[in-house]
């Protein structure tokens, strides 16, 4: 985003969605498809897929407007693709479900705050009732 106003282009609109996606669809499987072997060879390359596309998207689109509240909440978005990556990293490194699994929780808890709070404050901004503390 280049300001508070402008809307993120299209490969970023297009690109967060199918990450998020395919992580969600690789975590899914060892739940309901754990008898199907081409879907357990599988699953740790689409999660990996999508968490790679998160991050590359989430590092070259940093946030570039003036409010230093709004910066810090980008910021902290971005760590949730960082949390996808390293449970993509557990999911070849070591075969324990909980180890990949907790990370990929801490990033959807990440990932749900910064939905909310990121929405709530360019509103504010927009209402033109930001605060005036940093």
């Amino acid at each position: 985003m280049k300001n508070n106003t402008s809307r993120p282009s299209a490969w970023v609109t297009v690109g967060v969605p199918v990450g998020l996606l395919l992580v969600l669809a690789a975590t899914v499987v060892p739940f309901f498809l754990s008898d199907r072997q081409w879907a357990v060879d599988s699953y740790p390359y689409v999660y990996s897929a999508g968490a790679l596309m998160l991050l590359l998207i989430r590092l070259f689109t940093p946030y570039r407007g003036s409010d230093a509240r709004l910066k810090r909440l980008h910021r902290i978005e971005s760590w949730s693709a960082v949390f996808y990556c390293a449970a993509a990293f557990l999911l070849f490194y070591t075969h324990e479900m909980r180890d990949w699994l907790a990370f990929t929780l801490a990033g959807a808890a990440i990932q749900i705050i910064t939905s909310i709070a990121i929405p709530l404050r360019e509103a504010k901004l927009a209402r033109g009732e930001a605060d005036s503390r940093k």
